[in-house]
């Protein structure tokens, strides 16, 4: 009798990934599009025709989102980064078109598009799940949050038709994958960098745990600093002085700083849909309309109401992406009628993301000490995710724990090989 295959499923906030996993103990990957593994987090809305009562097509996820979005003359409604509300109680819910949307709605389109294609490229009915979470939800400040977060993900799932749904830390997952590599036991630290957060784990693996049937695990811990920080510093110390940031206006005789709080808004993925709030908009055009940079603050509302936030956050990401290989960067964006270009060197930029990686080397030391773990107890370090590959980022752990135990995976797509695998384990 045929062993139906089980299912690993990292669903991340930038992109999201999930695999396969059989007797043989291997797991695979589905692809989206080509030898692609990785599908982008992402929902897409076509705009209502004019008088039309109901959608233009069905909605849009991962790279179809990206292509509907950019090919459309008429811009419909982007959602990014869902995962980071799912532990805020303040969201519930979202109209859009006229219909009303709940968070896990949202998720779960993202997630039965996942599922559909294994089934369509493996032929199973995917029905038993082992979801990815992260040590700590993106804005959890007490376990109501997190309890809440993971109520959330768990009835997504569902509604996406798993049957059976059960969860691992994503950097213990990437630790099983890391894990079947191993032909001695060692103490590892692994860091998971996605996109919203970046979680740490410590776990003694190898051989003799898995004879033991002991749990890898000796302590987690996590920080929400991670790729989407790292965007967010280039957008307001780069991108935003271009769309007005630091300039003024003239209200009632007094010369005024235009609202820094437009901007804080901007500087996040998921924050940036809220700027099309007609408020917001009627303070936009007042400013605009008194400002000593006139131009610049046009440029912003610009970029607002045609929905351009998604190609000007892929602009400053791309510029991210430039320094991991190079000292110097350049950012470019050209979209309608607004055109900016700029240098930055990886000095300026690892300037900027100082306080995060203090941040980050702080909830690794307190991890240690917690663990009663000295840094030279730690025979490798395991890092993942496309933030492991910025340079300051390594320069941190190879000072604090040596060059020679550095290691790296499939960085976007490990923790999903790994949840496969935690999938033929016992629940």
């Amino acid at each position: 009798m045929k062993t139906e295959p089980v299912i690993g499923l990292d669903f991340g906030t930038t992109n999201s990934a999930i695999a396969v996993a059989g007797s043989d103990r291997q797991a695979t990957l589905a692809t989206f599009g080509g030898d692609l593994a990785a599908f982008r987090s992402i929902l897409y809305f076509p705009a209502r025709e004019r008088g039309s009562q109901q959608q233009n097509t069905e909605t849009k996820a991962g790279p179809e989102a990206i292509n509907s979005y950019l090919d459309a003359d008429t811009k419909g409604r982007l959602i990014v980064s869902i995962k980071s509300y799912l532990a805020s109680s303040l969201f519930t819910s979202t109209n859009i078109s006229g219909r009303n949307y709940t968070l896990e709605d949202l998720i779960a389109i993202i997630l039965r598009r996942l599922r559909m294609r294994v089934m369509d490229q493996f032929e199973t009915s995917a029905s038993r799940v082992v979801l990815g979470r992260p040590v700590r939800f993106a804005g959890a400040d007490t376990e109501a949050d997190e309890a809440l977060a993971l109520k959330r993900l768990q009835t997504a799932a569902e509604l996406a038709g798993f049957k059976e749904v059960s969860f691992e830390l994503e950097p213990v997952a990437a630790a099983y994958q890391y894990e079947t590599q191993l032909d001695h036991d060692e103490l590892v630290l692994i860091g998971d960098f996605g996109g919203g957060t970046s979680d740490f784990t410590l776990a003694q693996l190898g051989p003799g745990r898995k004879k033991d049937g002991r749990s890898p695990v000796i302590g987690t811990s996590g920080v929400a600093i991670a790729g989407d920080t790292f965007d967010s510093r280039i957008m307001m110390r780069l991108v935003a002085p271009k769309l007005g940031l630091g300039t003024h206006y003239v209200s009632l005789g007094k010369e005024l700083p235009v609202p820094v709080w437009v901007y804080t808004q901007l500087s996040s993925w998921h924050h940036m849909f809220l700027l099309k709030e007609p408020k917001t908009m009627a303070v936009l055009r007042e400013v605009k309309n008194q400002a000593t940079e006139s131009k610049k603050v046009a440029a912003l509302i610009q970029i607002i109401t045609e929905n351009l936030g998604y190609a000007l956050y892929r602009a400053v990401e791309q510029t991210k992406v430039e320094l991991t290989e190079k000292e110097l960067g350049t950012f470019q964006f050209s979209q309608s009628t607004v055109h900016m270009e700029d240098s930055l060197e990886r000095w300026q930029f690892e300037s900027w993301i100082q306080d995060d990686i203090q941040k980050i080397a702080a909830c690794i030391g307190s991890l240690l000490d917690q663990c009663g773990v000295q840094s030279s107890d730690i025979g490798s370090v395991f890092l993942t995710g496309g933030s492991s590959f910025v340079p300051v980022v390594r320069r941190y752990f190879s000072r604090t724990f040596g060059a020679d135990k550095l290691k790296s995976g499939e960085e976007l797509t490990t923790v999903a090989k790994g949840l496969a695998l935690r999938a033929l384990e016992p629940v």
